[in-house]
């Protein structure tokens, strides 16, 4: 009897062990509690700022203007937005003078030198975010694609204060994740940064080196 077999046969003789019972995920949560609208608000607001995002309060009609106005002090030329998307058709109405909006309609590989090196930002819509990590949720489709989010060096992100949950559990349940999700979901939360062996960080490495949170609704909660 060689060593290999030896190993399996000691192995397969050695007693079964106890099913370990799943923990009950919902009532650690239930038990750990929620919190109001303001709260989560307010949270998901102090914890992005502190990964080195903006954030700034609009609402539904002026959401467009704002966003012009601070493309203006950055210097934004092109906001890359996603085809046939809502909030395209918002911005397309006040966007004007240097701002030009250029819409996502064929594949990276067909506008490839111009898709990195000319595209200043990009607008995404947000899905939710969660309060506990100052964290933003996107759904990429066909309209706005992951690239969208990954390559421009600046990323808006339009987000409505009332779908920010307290945490992804309550992310998922409430949006009933189950049910149906996209291939490719994100959980984004501030710039893209990495650090070397002294930790010394660097913004925009592996993607936006700035994020912008259009908040809807915020400063009336």
């Amino acid at each position: 009897m060689n060593a290999r077999t030896n190993i399996l046969a000691r192995l397969r003789a050695a007693p079964a062990g106890v099913p370990v019972p799943a923990p009950d995920v919902a009532a650690w949560h239930a038990a750990a509690g929620d919190m109001d609208s303001a709260t989560r608000i307010e949270r998901f607001r102090a914890n992005i700022a502190a990964a080195h995002a903006e954030v700034h309060d609009t609402d539904i009609d002026s959401w467009p203007a704002l966003l012009c106005g601070i493309a203006a002090q950055k210097g934004v030329r092109k906001l890359l937005v996603g085809k046939d998307a809502p909030e395209a058709a918002a911005l397309a109405a006040r966007a004007g003078g240097d701002l030009q909006l250029v819409r996502y309609e064929k594949p990276a590989s067909e506008w490839r030198s111009e898709f990195f090196d000319d595209i200043d930002a990009a607008l995404t819509p947000a899905r939710s975010a969660l309060a506990d990590t100052g964290s933003l949720i996107l759904w990429p489709d066909a309209r706005a694609p992951r690239l969208m989010s990954l390559v421009p060096p600046l990323h808006f992100v339009l987000l409505d204060a009332a779908s920010i949950h307290t945490d992804l559990y309550a992310a998922m349940t409430a949006e009933r994740w189950a049910d149906a999700m996209p291939t490719n979901a994100l959980v984004i939360s501030g710039p893209s940064k990495t650090a070397d062996i002294q930790q010394t960080l660097a913004y925009g490495a592996h993607g936006p080196r700035e994020v912008i949170v259009l908040l809807i609704g915020g400063a009336q909660a």
